[in-house]
């Protein structure tokens, strides 16, 4: 019959310097089913490598291992841990619990990572401490539990997944005399039930509990008497109930998110420390994004109240050019066809003079325009009272006006209503016909005082001219604003004989304005993701320290079977709890900082869009992936003998 442990010639030297020390000198050893052993020697004899090499913790240099007639030399690093998890239980001498976990917890651990079902595996943790004599002590953690206590929790968590065998590391070394003796009880009852027990001990009195005694020194065994019978017994086995690979998946997910839950919730100080660069770098691009968008839109609509999709065509080369063969460049006829172009919505001339505005004993000074009937339209304005001037007022030359918000308060403070009112504009009488709501500009709302008069009573009328200072066109909506543009310089051009126009287009202003307000909002971006990014580097030098300090726990979750890719999803999974976190609060300090800015600028019509929001846990997401990659790694990547070592 195949023996269940059996090692030939096995070597273990280690590097040391340029040279290397051996520890295992030609170890030969048989162990059979249900045997319980010693393995007695003094300090550095090499029995804690053998222990570590039995229990697939370490590989041997040379020579062959093989449990249950597999070698284990020929087995990765994810079907050691699967051996471990499914044949060995560790019984540590400092006991190995997690500080952070309940007893219950504590024992749950071997099983979660051989996937059982959390009912299931919760019902088993339970019974072998109530086994145990642990049932009121199932929610204490290990602070709160004596040494011997803790020492039966080890226990039940090696019998967690079955716990063929149990190798136990001088499990009453850290013991009083009663404890010792109640742990010794104990081990005697696994190895009644079928189990297989290997004791590491430098106590003969210990040793001389098992049935045989195998005495190692300096590296050799010096005394090996032959292996017993093997038991007919067979050890209990906790049976994982079968769930699709799927599911498996989503609970091995599942569990790595709770496990990694409580690691950051025993060190809350860390984590919010922690937490507190992604932070700053999640409100911050939020908040750019959100108030940036804000004031982008605030912008833009000041630069709409001039009057979207509309050209101003001015005579003269540029802007500054008096020379007065271009003056009187713009004639009425210039007016009737452009109004007769199909692109063209609407258009009106434009004659100003700065006058002085009379009523009664009131005399302020005003600008007076003469514009035609769509001016109005052309630039989106509504009326509080009246209306515009009609076509019969514009060819008779009538004498009436249109007043703005302001003129109406400075000549009318305390009229309720000043349609039919007559007032002196220069030095001619005219009838108020409406008031047009205040349109606020650019910068803000216009502090002039402004009256509007039919074109051809201002250029007739008040100023005896027969040109034109400026026409306004309003382009149809969809219609190309820039081909307009040409188009309305190529018909001046050939009806004058020349280019004496030139036009400004507001479309173009708007353009500009977007583009440079994009450009500003996405430099502060950048600048509020340089501050994400710090926050990541942040939570990596974190993981990394956290990987540190909590290195003997990754050697505990190894031994008792992790795979290296349990480890690395659990510390991956943390920095990416964190960075969630982070964001969530993240974002919910931004909202913090634009309902206060709503408070002190009602104006700004600040909102969150869902891909805000979206973006943040996007990038909170990928900072944790990011950053988090490396400290998982390297924890990943340890040794679970060294890893155990480390206090």
């Amino acid at each position: 019959m195949t023996a269940l442990l059996e090692l030939r010639d096995v070597r273990r030297s280690y590097p040391s310097g340029d040279g290397s020390v051996e520890v295992l000198k030609g170890i030969s050893l048989t162990v059979n089913a249900g045997e319980m052993i010693a393995i007695i020697g003094a300090s550095g004899s090499g029995k804690s490598t053998l222990m570590n090499i039995l229990g697939c913790l370490d590989k041997a240099s040379s020579g062959s291992y093989r449990v249950a007639g597999a070698d284990v030399a020929t087995l990765d690093g994810d079907a050691l841990a699967r051996l471990r998890r499914e044949h060995f239980g560790f019984i540590f001498q400092r006991y190995h619990l997690l500080s952070h976990l309940t007893a219950a917890q504590n024992v749950e651990i071997p099983a979660v990572y051989a996937g059982t079902e959390r009912r299931q595996r919760l019902a088993r943790a339970r019974a072998l401490l109530q086994q145990l004599g642990l049932d009121a002590r199932q929610d204490y953690q290990p602070s709160q539990l004596s040494g011997g206590q803790q020492q039966r929790v080890s226990i039940a968590r090696a019998l967690m997944n079955g716990g063929q065998v149990i190798l136990a590391d001088e499990p009453t070394g850290a013991l009083d005399t009663r404890s010792g003796e109640e742990v010794m009880a104990i081990l005697h009852q696994l190895k009644a039930q079928g189990h297989t027990v290997i004791i590491v001990t430098h106590d003969p009195t210990v040793a001389a509990q098992a049935e045989r005694i195998v005495e190692i020194r300096d590296g050799e065994i010096i005394s090996n008497p032959p292996p017993g019978a093997p038991s007919q017994a067979v050890p209990e086995k906790m049976v994982a109930g079968s769930e699709p690979g799927w599911r498996q998946l989503l609970g091995g997910f599942r569990e790595a998110l709770a496990m990694a839950w409580r690691a950051l919730s025993a060190n809350k100080m860390r984590t919010l420390l922690t937490m507190l660069g992604i932070i700053i770098g999640i409100a911050s691009v939020v908040s750019i994004v959100v108030v940036g968008d804000a004031a982008k839109q605030m912008v833009l609509a000041d630069i709409r109240a001039i009057g979207t999709n509309t050209i101003d065509v001015y005579p003269g080369k540029d802007f500054g050019d008096d020379e007065p063969q271009y003056q009187q460049a713009l004639k009425y006829d210039d007016l009737l066809a452009i109004q007769k172009q199909p692109w063209v919505r609407s258009a009106t001339p434009a004659v100003s003079k700065s006058l002085r505005l009379r009523y009664n004993n009131i005399d302020v000074s005003a600008s007076a325009e003469g514009v035609g009937a769509q001016y109005f339209n052309v630039y989106g304005m509504t009326f509080s009272e009246g209306n515009t001037f009609n076509e019969v007022q514009l060819n008779d030359r009538a004498q009436v006006a249109v007043l703005d918000s302001n003129t109406r308060r400075q000549l009318f403070p305390d009229k309720a209503s000043v349609v039919g009112q007559v007032i002196l504009v220069g030095n001619i009488p005219v009838t108020v016909i409406g008031v047009a709501d205040e349109k606020p500009g650019m910068f803000g709302s216009s502090k002039l005082l402004r009256v509007w008069l039919p074109y051809t009573t201002m250029a007739g009328r008040v100023m005896g001219q027969s040109w034109l200072n400026s026409i306004t066109v309003r382009v149809n909506e969809g219609y190309d604003s820039a081909l307009a543009d040409r188009q309305i310089i190529q018909l001046l051009s050939l009806r004058h004989g020349k280019k004496d126009v030139f036009t400004m287009n507001m479309d173009s202003i708007l353009k500009t304005a977007e583009r440079t307000t994009h450009t500003l909002q996405l430099f502060l971006t950048l600048v509020a993701i340089i501050s994400l990014v710090v926050g990541g580097i942040g939570v990596m030098n974190i993981m990394l320290v956290s990987v540190t300090e909590r290195t003997r726990e990754i050697g505990i979750r190894m031994a008792v079977g992790a795979r290296a890719s349990d480890v690395l999803m659990q510390f991956l999974i943390e920095a990416v709890l964190v960075c969630l976190v982070g964001g969530a609060l993240g974002v919910s300090l931004s909202l913090m900082i634009a309902f206060t800015l709503q408070l002190f600028l009602p104006d700004w019509g600040i909102g969150f869009s869902p891909l805000a929001l979206l973006m943040a846990f996007i990038c909170s997401t990928l900072t944790g992936v990011l950053f988090g990659w490396l400290p998982a790694r390297n924890a990943a990547r340890l040794d679970p003998v060294e890893a155990l070592a480390r206090e």
